[in-house]
Parts: C-alpha cells; sequence; structure tokens
C-alpha cells in the first residue's frame, strides 16, 4: 500500500503549508489574550481564508473538501503550536450530530458560528450516578407546552464554562426501558437556571464542570430526532467522538515527543537517556503498532 502524496494531494499539501507558514499568529499578534480568545482569533483567520472545517458543506462554513483533504490539513497544522482545542467538541462530535438530525434551516443557523469561531458548544452526557453507562441518565426533562422543563444534573463537562451552545440527552420516559426513554436536545447555555461550576483539578486547572439544570425550559423545536430517540442520536455523537479524536491526522507528532523528552531534566540525566522512560516509549510505540497493523492490513 502506498502511502505517499498523489500529485494532487501533494499540490495540496504545498498550498496548506505556505498558507500557514504565512499566517499562524505569532506571539506580538496574541499579546494579552488569554487562551479563548487566542483559539477564537486563530479560528476566524482560518474561517475567513476557507480553511476552517474544510469538509463541511460550503453552506455551514467549509468548503465540501475530501477525508483526505482534512487528514492533511490537521497533518500541517499539527506543526505549529496553534490553540483550538476549545472548538474539538463542538466542531467533532456536536456539529456532526446537527448535521445528521437537526433541520436545514437550524444547520444554516447554527453551524456557521461553530465554524468561524464566534461560537462554541459544549457536550452534556456524563452524570454523577450514570458513570460509563450514558444510558442510565437521570437528568429529566417534562413536556410543558411547546417546551419541555429540565431538572437534573451533568457532570465532567467539558468547556461548559466558556460554551455557547450544548448538546443534551434527557430521560423523558421513566416508565420505559432504560434506552428507550431518552430524548435528545440543544439549548443555549445562557438559559436561565444553568448553573455551570468548575471541577478544580490537582494541577490547578478547571476544564470540566458540574452544570445544574433548575426548571430549564428548552423549545420542542430544539428537539433532535424524535420523542424516544435519543440513544440512536446519541450514538451519531459517539461515532463522530470516536472518528475526530482516532482519524484526524494530527495530534501530537514523533519529532514534539522526542524534542520534549530531551528537554525534561529529571536531575541527573535528560528523560531521553533514562532507561525506563526509554523502556515504557517503545512498549507505547509497539502496543500503537499492534493496533494500526490490523487496521493497515484489511
Amino acid at each position: 500500500m502506498d502511502f505517499n502524496d498523489t500529485p494532487q494531494e501533494a499540490e495540496f499539501r504545498a498550498e496548506v503549508q505556505s498558507w500557514l507558514a504565512a499566517n499562524v499568529p505569532d506571539e506580538p499578534e496574541l499579546a494579552g489574550m488569554d487562551y479563548i480568545g487566542r483559539a477564537k482569533l486563530w479560528q476566524k483567520k482560518k474561517h475567513d481564508a476557507g480553511w476552517a472545517c474544510i469538509r463541511w458543506p460550503k453552506a455551514h462554513g467549509g468548503r465540501d473538501a475530501s477525508a483526505i483533504d482534512q487528514v492533511i490539513f490537521n497533518q500541517e497544522e499539527a506543526k505549529f503550536d496553534t490553540p483550538a482545542g476549545i472548538f474539538a467538541i463542538g466542531q467533532g462530535m456536536c456539529a456532526p450530530t446537527m448535521m445528521t438530525w437537526a433541520t436545514e434551516e437550524q444547520n444554516q443557523r447554527f453551524m456557521p458560528p461553530l465554524a468561524s469561531g464566534e461560537d462554541v458548544w459544549c457536550q452534556l452526557f456524563s452524570e454523577p450516578a450514570g458513570g460509563s453507562d450514558l444510558a442510565a441518565l437521570r437528568t429529566k426533562g417534562v413536556k410543558d407546552g411547546d417546551d419541555w422543563i429540565v431538572n437534573g444534573q451533568k457532570i465532567w463537562t467539558s468547556g461548559a464554562h466558556y460554551s455557547d451552545f450544548g448538546v443534551l440527552v434527557l430521560r423523558t420516559d421513566p416508565e420505559a426501558p432504560k434506552h428507550q426513554g431518552l430524548t435528545y436536545f440543544f439549548l443555549d447555555m445562557k438559559s436561565p437556571g444553568i448553573e455551570i461550576k468548575p471541577i478544580r483539578q490537582i494541577s490547578g486547572g478547571a476544564n470540566f464542570n458540574e452544570v445544574y439544570f433548575t426548571d430549564v425550559r428548552i423549545p420542542d423545536a430544539q428537539r433532535l430526532g424524535n420523542v424516544g430517540q435519543g440513544w440512536q442520536v446519541a450514538l451519531t455523537t459517539l461515532m463522530n467522538e470516536r472518528a475526530s479524536i482516532g482519524g484526524g491526522g494530527g495530534g501530537v507528532n514523533f519529532d514534539s515527543v522526542f524534542e520534549l523528552a530531551q528537554s525534561v531534566d529529571l536531575g541527573d540525566r535528560p528523560a531521553i537517556e533514562d532507561p525506563s522512560v526509554r523502556r515504557s516509549w517503545l512498549t507505547g510505540m509497539c502496543k500503537s503498532l499492534v493496533c494500526v497493523l490490523p487496521v493497515i492490513g484489511q
């Protein structure tokens, strides 16, 4: 199997490299900004030049590019220190779910601001009593006219404290089997009745949150799928989560890991010279190959 670029892909890669080299913001341009501001500036810059969410339809803020084009762009962008993490959930998980289940009018309204960096989205799935069992969730939605009244709690919600919108799974039929009593919505994170409490980590950071809902109203027009179809809609999100995390082609590359191992001082030697570090590094590389080789052989 030939993993080299085709002539067309090589031409596209060169175009991406040229644009990134000329446009990735430098420190003077980013001076005085926090990480959120930096990420939004970079996303807007990509969007204005036609490089944001390039696989998305043009009507939604993309450029109708191919999957391999997106991989190439991600690979080249990963070579630069660009702040993009705050959009990973919205663009990689929420947006594909919206494009699959929302109306075309809703997608035309909500997707372009996500592609441009104006809006940030989060995913409200996990709950304190649910563990890894999403279908065990207890946060309730009760129909009230054209709205749903929401009460309950979500936890470990990444980026809830700076998000504009979120996707949400609720238990709308407590009498139905747990996988059949769920309904899926999207909502404005500034809605009355939402309280967000950051979870302080041992590192001092607070990227995750507890989110409390007290009589929060969500219009029925913001329901994705039918009532009781929330599990099927959630599977769309989860499958896209796996694709966005594992199939984007970006992330930390070998050179950056090697540089880190060279620069970290263990006291008597650099980490790269420590036998245990070298052993664990080799083990990790071998495990990666064990996972990847069967896929390559298919």
